[in-house]
């Protein structure tokens, strides 16, 4: 069975991912590109659906793993009784290939290790073709094949042992064996045999280098390191695409059917992760996700999405695959995302907010950007007053959610801006009147009488986490009465154990079944509130509380069950990593450790 969420690491060549468990599985690997389908998926279902372990076979070995410092190289030290070892999992980056090395060495003792590779393509669907074969070096490897793929595993020569292989070898201190696994297309020739000690050093350089960058001194500089670096990890190397985690399926609610597929570039999840990483110094990453952006939403606006695929493709069908039961049986496994069709007013406030950042850290416009954005908004001004989908993407009727117009006031103020402070051109009179009415409209309807706070949507008096991002793009401050009215409502209707949940799932609106856990990203929101609003012990009260949910190398995923004590969602996941990001940098603002601009 697939281990706790919480279990699993992530390595990454920027184009791609594999989870690594603490029990030395690797089990989700998707080559060669984080949505295609899956040859490791024993995390959704068992290891008859594909992996690759790596351990001592010792029974009571113990792992300690942590990442090399600055990087995603990540290092598992197992202690047994016999002696230690050391397991180094990374995937080369640079090197225009789609691999995946562990390298075992020998610390002290002599140590038995046993590898066993399953190899199941097509999310499990495809049982391939496995020959022997003798490298071009001379040592033997392992080729399977099935369909239009192929792989080469190097190592130590593996037997077959009823639709698996595996082999034991003894490492002692001081001696190395290198394990390495490589994609290609099944009719091309086997790609040759790398240098592991270069590769291994030019990995681990390039994430020093990139993560040295980092613009942030506060206290909590190694997880905001962390974070940043876990967003470049979801940054596709060539298309500048930033997908919202590397997994599908794994569950909102354990055992049920809230089981989406997060490897998509949502516009709202990218662009968000966009300012966290230009906050931190990381222009050419927001260059080229403008890039991708322009080339995504390229042709007549009204054909905007909310998602595309990591080049910008558009058909993201949503499909269900029978071939895999499921993490520990939340089924069904989904493909592809039907959320890509809906329309959700919100995606164009953020789009406009993030590359509104981009000017601000001195990303000029090039000839196409500013002409999009003036698209995007011709857009918005005919259609911003449709009810939506809203931020969490519902699947039940339309609303005219509070949020999503809250969003709309952030794009016309956005493109306002650009005219005033940049020397930009369009029609900002228009642009200055569609911002005061959408303000005027939410100053009406989207308060409460009651209770005088903001509310989800303008014909319910429930609240929504969602809502604090109101003060973040600055349609309020963090101190306005309603936003503190707000505030008060979510800490007494929306909190679990002191974390916080996006809604109340039983109002209906969502049109699903079932229950979620609170939201991480929600709860790093009320951080930053609690930050900018002068409640700085409360602010640091739960942020040490969220850290405490990260697991032993800083990771997270969508949401947290508090009952059970585990992650649960789709991991690692950009949103909450990014939200991770703001809240350290809000502390920070608060306590007056740094200038960095958080709205």
């Amino acid at each position: 069975m697939s281990l706790p969420i919480e279990d699993y690491a992530v390595i990454s060549d920027c184009h791609t991912a594999a989870l690594v468990g603490l029990d030395g599985s690797i089990d989700w690997l998707c080559f060669p590109r984080y949505d295609s389908a899956s040859m490791f998926g024993a995390l959704l279902g068992d290891e008859n659906h594909g992996r690759w372990k790596v351990a001592p076979t010792h029974p009571d070995a113990v792992n300690k793993r942590r990442y090399l410092e600055g990087t995603l190289v990540l290092v598992n030290t197992w202690t047994t009784p016999d002696g230690v070892v050391e397991i180094i999992d990374f995937m080369p980056h640079g090197n225009r290939r789609a691999d995946l090395v562990r390298r075992v060495r020998g610390i002290s003792g002599r140590v038995v290790v046993r590898e066993e590779a399953r190899f199941r393509f097509g999310y499990a669907d495809a049982l391939p073709w496995v020959r022997q074969i003798t490298d071009s070096d001379g040592t033997p490897a392992l080729i399977a094949t099935a369909g239009p793929d192929s792989v080469i595993l190097r190592s130590p020569k593996l037997a077959a042992e009823d639709h698996r292989h595996g082999v034991e070898f003894t490492v002692a201190a001081g001696e190395t064996v290198d394990l390495s696994l490589t994609w290609y297309p099944s009719h091309r020739d086997t790609p040759e045999p790398e240098d592991i000690s270069a590769v291994l050093a030019s990995t681990a350089g390039w994430w020093r280098r990139w993560s040295d960058r980092c613009a942030h001194d506060g206290s909590y500089r190694p997880a905001v390191v962390t974070s940043l670096m876990v967003l470049r990890a979801l940054t596709h190397e060539d298309t500048g695409g930033i997908v919202a985690a590397v997994t599908t399926s794994l569950p909102e609610q354990f055992g049920g059917s809230r089981n989406w597929d997060y490897r998509y570039v949502w516009l709202r999840d990218a662009a968000l992760a966009l300012g966290a990483l230009l906050a931190h110094g990381y222009s050419d990453e927001a260059v080229g996700w403008r890039d991708w952006l322009l080339r995504a939403v390229a042709g007549d606006p009204s054909d905007v999405q909310i998602m595309y695929g990591i080049a910008g493709e558009r058909n993201l069908p949503e499909v269900e695959v029978p071939s895999l039961p499921g993490y520990k049986g939340a089924s069904p496994v989904r493909v592809g995302n039907g959320a890509a069709t809906q329309f959700q007013t919100d995606v164009i406030g953020e789009v406009m907010v993030a590359l509104h950042e981009a000017r601000e850290a001195g990303i000029r416009e090039d000839e196409f950007s500013w002409p999009l954005q003036r698209a995007l908004l011709a857009y918005l001004t005919d259609n911003w007053q449709r009810p939506d989908r809203g931020i969490w993407e519902i699947r039940g009727e339309p609303q005219h959610f509070t949020h999503s117009r809250a969003m709309v006031w952030a794009a016309f103020d956005r493109a306002v801006r650009g005219v005033e402070e940049f020397g930009l051109d369009g029609p900002v009179d228009d642009w200055r009147r569609l911002r005061d009415e959408v303000r005027a409209e939410i100053d009406a309807s989207g308060v409460s009488a009651a209770h005088g706070s903001f509310v989800q949507h303008y014909d319910a008096d429930d609240v929504d986490a969602a809502l604090l991002q109101l003060a973040q793009v600055g349609f309020c401050a963090y101190d306005d009465p309603r936003m503190l009215a707000t505030v008060a409502r979510i800490e007494s209707e929306l909190l679990d154990h002191d974390l916080v949940l996006r809604y109340r799932t039983e109002s209906g609106v969502d049109g699903l079944e079932g229950t979620e856990h609170p939201f991480l990203a929600c709860s790093f929101w009320l951080v930053e509130q609690y930050a900018h609003s002068g409640r700085q012990a409360d602010a640091a009260r739960l942020m040490d509380r969220l850290l405490s949910v990260t697991n032993d190398v800083g990771l997270l995923s969508e949401e947290y069950d508090v009952g059970e004590e585990r992650q649960a969602g789709n991991t690692p996941q950009a949103l909450s990593h990014l939200a991770l990001v703001r809240a350290a940098d809000a502390i920070s603002v608060a306590l007056g450790k740094t200038s960095l601009s958080v709205v």
